[in-house]
C-alpha cells in the first residue's frame, strides 16, 4: 500500500468515526462504536478490511430499523485507533468530538 493510500485510508476512517461514531464505553473498558444503516454495509466491510480488529455485529433489524454496528475495544482500539486518534482529532478539527474522545479516555484511563 502507498502512503498516499494509507493515508486515504486513515483519514477516511476517522471522517466516518467523527461524524457517526460514539466514545464511549460498557462500564469496565472503553470503546468507540458505529452504528449505521445496513445500506452502508460495503463501507463496514471496507473497514474490516483496511483495520481488521473491531468487531462488526449485524445486520440488526429492530423497531423497524436496519443496521450493522461496528465496535472498537481492547487491544485494537489502544494499539491502533487511540493512537491515530490522538494524532489527528483536534478541537480545531472537530470540537465536538475531540471532547467526547477526551472524555472517554479520562474516564477509562486511556
Amino acid at each position: 500500500m502507498t502512503v498516499k493510500q494509507q493515508s486515504f485510508h486513515v483519514g477516511f476512517l476517522l471522517g466516518i468515526l467523527v461524524g457517526e461514531g460514539h466514545f464511549g464505553g460498557d462500564g469496565r473498558q472503553p470503546q468507540i462504536t458505529l452504528r449505521m444503516h445496513t445500506d452502508h454495509e460495503a463501507l463496514f466491510r471496507w473497514m474490516m478490511r483496511h483495520f481488521p480488529g473491531g468487531k462488526l455485529y449485524g445486520p440488526y433489524h429492530h423497531g423497524g430499523r436496519s443496521y450493522f454496528q461496528w465496535m472498537a475495544r481492547g487491544e485494537f482500539l489502544k494499539e491502533r485507533l487511540v493512537p491515530l486518534l490522538d494524532q489527528w482529532l483536534t478541537p480545531d478539527l472537530d470540537e465536538k468530538a475531540f471532547r467526547r474522545y477526551q472524555e472517554m479516555k479520562a474516564r477509562y484511563r486511556v
